[in-house]
């Protein structure tokens, strides 16, 4: 490249926000809801597992057959996997809950990433250009730091 050029690239900006008393409800409330939502999964899960294996033994002739015994074990495998991978989701939004509420007022953390596209030309600090972040308080951008 000669002097002059330039060429845009993506970057990743890290969004950190300031702990505030509305940022804690936000995050109270949105992990609660995920929550919820677990719970209703759950049910559901369980539920259309059984109707699932009553439809199987119901249909069969005979269900104590050793393959409608073998497809029935694979449903409730199924289930019990798909159970243990929500109930594994469930537990870390709780833990998640348990530490925004031992978040304090005025401490700065990380809340995610978003995409961003900048400039660079010969002679520009690379590494400079990609560190780049956001501070934001109850949505609005109080800093911006690096780039």
């Amino acid at each position: 490249m000669s002097d002059g050029q330039t060429l845009t690239i993506k970057r990743t900006i890290t969004v950190r926000a300031v702990v505030t008393p509305r940022w804690k409800e936000d995050a109270e409330r949105e992990l609660s809801g995920a929550v919820a939502n677990t719970d209703q999964q759950l049910a559901q899960l369980e539920q259309e597992g059984q109707q699932l294996v009553d439809e199987i033994r119901r249909q069969s002739m005979n269900p104590l057959d050793p393959r409608v015994q073998e497809q029935v074990g694979s449903v409730q495998q199924q289930v019990a996997a798909k159970r243990s991978e929500l109930e594994e989701q469930k537990r870390a939004m709780l833990e998640q809950q348990r530490q925004v509420r031992e978040l304090e007022f005025e401490q700065i953390v990380d809340q995610g990433q978003i995409e961003g596209a900048c400039k660079v030309k010969v002679g520009d600090n690379l590494v400079q250009k990609l560190q780049v972040a956001v501070l934001v308080r109850d949505g609005v951008v109080e800093a911006i730091e690096g780039g």
